[in-house]
């Protein structure tokens, strides 16, 4: 049965990744998948999907105009679509969710979405928000903090060494502006290891 899934995680989770494994082990098994990602992250190259451990694979970017459902129904004409995977999901509006639900719903193709839940400022995305209220199954990607042995919860967003806790909600950035962190350290990092 085709479901809608959303696997969130903080930075530093596995989410890339996880992605990139689902997509080999369908194809090994000679099954089609199709597999998008936003066109808001463009660190690799628009349309890369890129893990820190350094795998990458090319994907189909997701405009803010792009149609998901439309763009899957013509591709499920020419060949059976085993899965849809989409990375960065929380760069999703709410009809590209919307649209997702509806491949599900009226194609009966699964959809796989990773993605964050919250932003720098502890706020839901938009893609995720849609993402907590349509998908049929939701599952937490866990790290840790940068600086403790807890798990990470929130994304700390960095500057010149200095935590940031305002400002534009979309900043692109990998390791070197953003840390997996736990509630304490999101409200008190440690300073020195910024």
């Amino acid at each position: 049965m085709a479901q809608l899934f959303f696997r969130y995680g903080a930075m530093n989770s596995g989410k890339s990744i996880e992605i990139l494994k689902v997509a080999h082990n369908y194809e090994e098994q000679g099954k089609h998948v199709v597999i998008l990602t936003s066109a808001v992250d463009s660190r690799s190259g628009v349309g890369m999907i890129s893990s820190r451990i350094g795998l990458k694979r090319k994907a189909d970017p997701v405009y803010p105009d792009t149609n998901i459902y439309k763009m899957v129904s013509e591709l499920a004409q020419k060949e059976t679509v085993a899965c849809v995977l989409i990375d960065e999901a929380q760069f999703l509006k709410r009809e590209h969710v919307e649209e997702c639900a509806q491949v599900v719903d009226e194609l009966k193709i699964p959809v796989m979405t990773f993605g964050l839940k919250n932003d720098f400022m502890n706020r839901l995305f938009e893609g995720s928000e849609a993402l907590l209220t349509y998908a049929d199954k939701i599952e937490e990607m866990k790290t840790i903090c940068w600086f403790c042995a807890k798990k990470a919860i929130m994304n700390l967003r960095v500057h010149d060494g200095k935590p940031v806790y305002t400002g534009e909600q979309i900043m692109i950035g990998g390791n070197e502006s953003y840390y997996p962190v736990c509630r304490n350290h999101y409200n008190h990092p440690p300073l020195d290891r910024l």
